[in-house]
Order: structure tokens, then sequence, then C-alpha cells
């Protein structure tokens, strides 16, 4: 009997008909997944020689101004912020992997969109793997009535979920999780990469051909990446990361792929009782609970393409450790380790000796280059105990942003004017941003400028942390 499987090295490729611990071509550990081998091809004649298989005949290629493009029809979910970061909707026979920690709102966010397509007149269908139909029910309770009005499927073998999915022809489906559902002929156990595999593959033949919009969720790694083989990355048409903390409750969506959109767009949301509630004017928030003291400064960020105003937090204090601690939450560590060794060797500002400790306050997260600038300031501003408020104590919150040499100048961030008119509507005056940003900014090319602007004169100069 032929076999239908076999064991493959993700590093080189090398195909075994058993598993090995080290792969025998690259000398890899732990590189070896089992997947189903692909159906010999058709043979022609007795013997099925390499001269007896039938060949396609050629086609003829075309140049692409005369291909055809035709309109992509969307469906809506009815969460404004889901489906402009999905570019205007669900895709008929797309992919979405919808990727977060565990406890983070993945469910929610698909019941809720599930329920809207439902009262839309739409047929929908909901597959849970990790949890039975009656835990789904509890959460759907608080999420509306058209939450309620979608039919489940708590299942978690691959060829009955293909057979309901097929016979219930949704026009939106989603599996919770890909990680979940079992694939009978491979020996893998569910979640393995041989069967992310096999399942996103299946899945994604019978979405193409019946035109269904697939959700799928995924698992995260400890470090916040998504779980599974980068070959499912890949296979799907969008990858959207819903980030946030537990604690908090802001969430924030962003798509880290989409062929049928833009991948500079993201979504906010207030989690509550009722569900995710979207948050459609998060800068008037976070203004109006900036603290304006030493320490605090607003960041005029872009989210995709919409501004967002969020206040920046630090704290320095005399450290006790021989190795200073460097806390941060909303942006990267090592962007914050680079700001303050700019900050210490062409602003002044030593923190050799203190703990530092960044936040963005919310629980939003903050990835471009722009928030430099606001960091640096926040940090000066509590080493020196000064705030950087406009016309002093329990004036306006400063805004800034920029994006930090390591030279010391502050460079060009893009959208500058956006930025502005955001930071104008809320009332922060007194922006300071780099050279060239436009009227309306007070302009510093370097930190040291930066600096002046935002802390009175007398608290520059050299800054000693005490013991």
């Amino acid at each position: 009997m032929a076999r239908e499987t076999a064991f493959t090295c993700t590093d080189c490729g090398l195909q075994s008909a058993k598993w090995h611990g080290r792969c025998p071509g690259c000398e890899a550990w732990n590189t070896l997944v089992e997947e189903r081998l692909p159906a010999a091809a058709p043979k022609r004649g007795v013997g099925g020689g390499a001269r007896g298989r039938e060949r396609r005949p050629a086609l003829a290629a075309r140049p692409l101004r005369e291909v055809g493009a035709a309109p992509v029809e969307r469906m809506s979910t009815g969460i404004g912020e889901l489906d402009r970061v999905l570019g205007g909707g669900l895709v008929p026979g797309s992919l979405v992997l919808l990727g977060g920690s565990p406890g983070i709102g993945k469910s929610t966010l698909t019941n809720m969109a599930l329920g809207y397509v439902q009262e839309s007149g739409r047929r929908t269908l909901y597959v849970s793997g990790e949890e039975s139909a009656e835990q789904v029910r509890l959460r759907a309770e608080r999420l509306g009535p058209g939450a309620l009005n979608v039919p489940i499927l708590a299942e978690t073998d691959l060829d009955v979920v293909l057979d309901t999915i097929a016979a219930e022809n949704p026009a939106a489906c989603v599996i919770d999780s890909v990680q979940t559902l079992n694939c009978a002929e491979l020996g893998g156990a569910p979640g393995s990469v041989g069967q992310v595999r096999e399942v996103a593959g299946r899945i994604m033949e019978l979405a193409k051909a019946r035109g269904i919009a697939v959700l799928l969720v995924g698992h995260v790694t400890k470090e916040g990446a998504l779980a599974g083989p980068r070959v499912l990355e890949h296979l799907v048409d969008c990858v959207l990361q819903f980030e946030g903390e537990r604690e908090r409750p802001y969430r924030e969506l962003r798509a880290l792929k989409n062929r049928f959109g833009s991948t500079n767009e993201a979504g906010l949301f207030e989690m509550r009782q009722g569900g995710l509630v979207e948050v459609l004017d998060a800068s008037a928030r976070f203004v109006a609970e900036a603290t304006r003291a030493p320490g605090s400064v607003l960041l005029a960020a872009m989210e995709g393409s919409r501004p967002l105003l969020v206040e920046v937090q630090a704290l320095v204090a005399p450290s006790e450790l021989e190795q200073p601690r460097r806390v941060v939450s909303g942006i990267d560590r090592n962007r914050l380790a680079l700001v303050l060794a700019i900050l210490g060797r062409h602003g002044r500002v030593s923190t050799a000796g203190a703990d530092v400790f960044v936040n963005v306050v919310g629980g939003v997260r903050v990835d471009e280059p722009g928030c430099d600038l606001a960091v640096a300031l926040a940090v000066a501003s509590a080493s020196r105990g000064v705030p950087t408020t406009v016309g002093g104590d329990g004036g306006s919150p400063r805004a800034c942003f920029g994006e930090l040499g390591l030279t010391g100048e502050v460079r060009w961030v893009g959208h500058p004017e956006r930025r502005l008119e955001e930071a104008s509507k809320h009332g922060c005056e007194g922006v300071i941003g780099p050279s060239g940003s436009g009227g309306g900014v007070r302009e510093a090319a370097t930190l040291r400028e930066a600096l002046a602007l935002a802390l009175p004169a007398r608290s520059r100069g050299p800054v000693e942390v005490a013991a």
C-alpha cells in the first residue's frame, strides 16, 4: 500500500519515511513534521511511465493592461473599526487570520461580527473547537440578540467541520481556533505544524470554491507572535493582530498583511460589560486624562492613516541595583535604550544610575519611530522634576512628535500636518516637531533645541540622579 504521509524538514525540505529527532540532511533538531503527500498524477497507457503522462496545453500570456479588474464585493461586519482595518469589509472567499493573547477579546470580536452579519440577512456559522456550545452562549448573551441567532458547531474533526460548512454554505464563517482542528489522515497532534498546514489548506480550498469568507482565530506564542508554521501567514489573505492588556480597557486591531487593503490601518476598541465598543475619538479621552505632571507628555502619533494623541509617562528613580532597570509598556524596550543613550550623549540628561520606567497610558502600543522625541522629553521632564506643560504649572499639556537620530538631530516623520491638526483640535498649543513640519509647529533641529523649548531655562544643564 502506498504511503499517504511523509515527514518533511521545515528548514531544508528533506522528506523521510519516518520521523527523526535530527534531520539527516541539514542536521537541525526537531524540524521534521508530518504532512500528507500529494495525490499521484493521472497516467496514460499501460505501465504509466514518464512519457505516458498527460500534459496540459501551453497557455498564452497577455499583458497586464489587457487583464480586466473585477470589482471586489465586500461584506460589512457591522463594526466600523473592523471594516476599516479589513479595507472596507470581508471579501467573499477570503481567509482572515486573527491572532491575539488569551483573553484579549478575539472570540468576543468574532461573535459580534457574525451577529451583525446574521442580522443583515446573510447565513453565518461559528465553529468552536475550544469551548462547548453552552460556553459560547454564555458569552453571546451579553453581546446582543444578533449573536444568539448565529448557528454554532462544537467540533474538532476537520472532515465533519468541512462537511457542515459545505451543507450550511454560510456567507461568513468563524473557526475558533485553527489549532484545535484535527485531520484524521495525519498522525500528529492538533496544533502541530503538519496539522495546521493541512487544516488551513483544506479550509482554503472550500472557501475559495464556495465564496465563503472565513475568519481563522489563531494562538500566539509567549513572545506575542502568531503560533504555528509561517506558511499559515502566507496562505491566508489577511493577518490581523489584536493587542492590548487584559487589565486595561483598550484594545488595538492592526493589519499585518492584507491582500485586499492597506496594512497601515489600526482600529481601537474598549472592552465593556456588553462587549467591545468602538473608540471613535480616543484623543479626546487621552488629552482629558493627561496628568500635566513632570514626566508626562502627549505624543501626536499616527495609527495607520488616523492621527492619535496618547500620553507618554516616565519615571526616573535612584536605583539600588548594580544594573539599573529599564521597564517599558507600549513601546519597544530596545527603542527606549536607544533614546536614553541619545539623551545622555546629546541632551546632557544622565540616567546611568537610575531606574527608568516608561508607559504609554491606556494600554496602547506605539510602533512608529515618531515616538522618540516624546519618550526623550518625558524622561528629561521626570529626571529634572519640571513639567512640560505650556504656560507653566497647570497649563495645557505639551504635544510633540519626531524621530531621534544617533547624532542628536530630530528627524522628519510622516503626516506632520495631520498630527498638528489633531493636536490643535484638542487644544494643544506649542507642539514641538522636527524642521520642515510646516506652520504651527515649534521646530527643533536637534534634541537640545527640543529640550530648551519644552523645559524652562532654569532646569537645563547636567543632571545627576541622587543615590
